[in-house]
């Protein structure tokens, strides 16, 4: 008996010790690093591309870049969930020693579509990655942070190095991987559908599925409509404060969701911040001032035909 109870011991004492020589690996290797893709690319930029691009940007880059002289030198991102660690994004001016002003247009292709840097380092889930997003677009945002915008000049100000948790370092080796380059060039949507229209800028441009799902964890970003929760809301975001706000319900669920919403209700509320309550949208979500009435109402129309879910945690007003 006493021999059957030592070797149950000396069982349970190794796997603590392989856990724990496995949390120190994690720990200690940190994220880990991959060979950068291989894309030959130079992007012309024209006036119409740094138009869009800034129009993109101001929507998915410059609030996480923009540093308090609004350029975008990086900074701490105080609203990212406690559990990711402190986090600092990057400086992504046209500056050769701090910025990304020696990374080529097809490293930046390939960190926007992939999330792996020229040096091979790898930005894990707070860093939006965009796979499904058209190449004309992908070039707007590429020139422009090569165009005449005061914001991409070139600013010798260092991020400070960001230091994710330990779940994040966990989830880095075991779910959160780089995303493949696209296997065919992807092309704009005809506006005139409007549906694919819709679709295309609230997963391929916005991701706005990835904050109004139900676990950032469970997320596909290839394939938004196997996401946990798909449009139903009930993740947990911090505002600037620390408190915690709930993403809402955009299915089109009767109760919970956004089918007592008109269009107009729902370009205020998308545009300018104005809920059907008469009360204003609360941080992190922002008015998107940039998207015009004809995009919201694309969102709109495609947001209405996602299948509805009740998700009483995610309830819209």
């Amino acid at each position: 008996m006493k021999r059957v109870l030592k070797l149950v011991l000396g069982l349970i004492g190794f796997v603590l010790l392989l856990g724990l020589g496995g949390a120190a690996f994690i720990h200690f290797r940190g994220i880990p690093s991959y060979d950068p893709p291989k894309v030959d690319l130079q992007v012309e930029v024209t006036p119409e591309r740094v138009a869009q691009g800034v129009k993109i940007s101001s929507m998915l880059c410059q609030s996480c870049h923009a540093g308090e002289d609004k350029r975008m030198t990086g900074k701490w991102i105080a609203d990212l969930p406690a559990e990711f660690g402190k986090i600092y994004s990057m400086n992504i001016t046209q500056d050769t020693f701090f910025g990304i002003g020696k990374w080529t247009d097809g490293e930046i292709y390939a960190f926007l579509r992939t999330g792996v840097r020229p040096n091979g380092k790898y930005a894990p889930v707070y860093m939006p990655k965009f796979p499904l997003m058209a190449e004309e677009d992908v070039y707007s945002i590429i020139a422009w942070l090569r165009s005449d915008e005061a914001n991409v000049q070139a600013a010798q100000t260092e991020a400070p190095l960001s230091q994710p948790s330990f779940l994040v370092k966990f989830l880095c080796m075991v779910a959160f991987k780089p995303l493949p380059l696209p296997p065919a060039p992807i092309l704009l949507p005809d506006t005139t559908d409007v549906l694919a229209h819709g679709k295309y800028l609230a997963n391929g441009v916005y991701a706005c599925f990835a904050c109004h799902s139900s676990d950032f964890t469970k997320l596909d970003m290839l394939v938004p409509e196997n996401s946990l929760g798909y449009y139903s809301g009930g993740n947990e975001m911090p505002d600037l404060e620390g408190n915690i706000r709930i993403t809402a319900n955009l299915t089109p669920d009767p109760e919970t969701g956004i089918a007592a919403y008109t269009e107009e209700e729902f370009v205020q509320a998308v545009k300018y911040g104005k809920r059907r309550n008469g009360k204003q949208v609360r941080y992190p979500m922002e008015p998107h001032t940039s998207l015009t009435d004809t995009e919201a109402k694309a969102i709109y129309a495609f947001l209405r035909t996602v299948p509805p879910v009740k998700n009483e945690k995610g309830k819209i007003d």
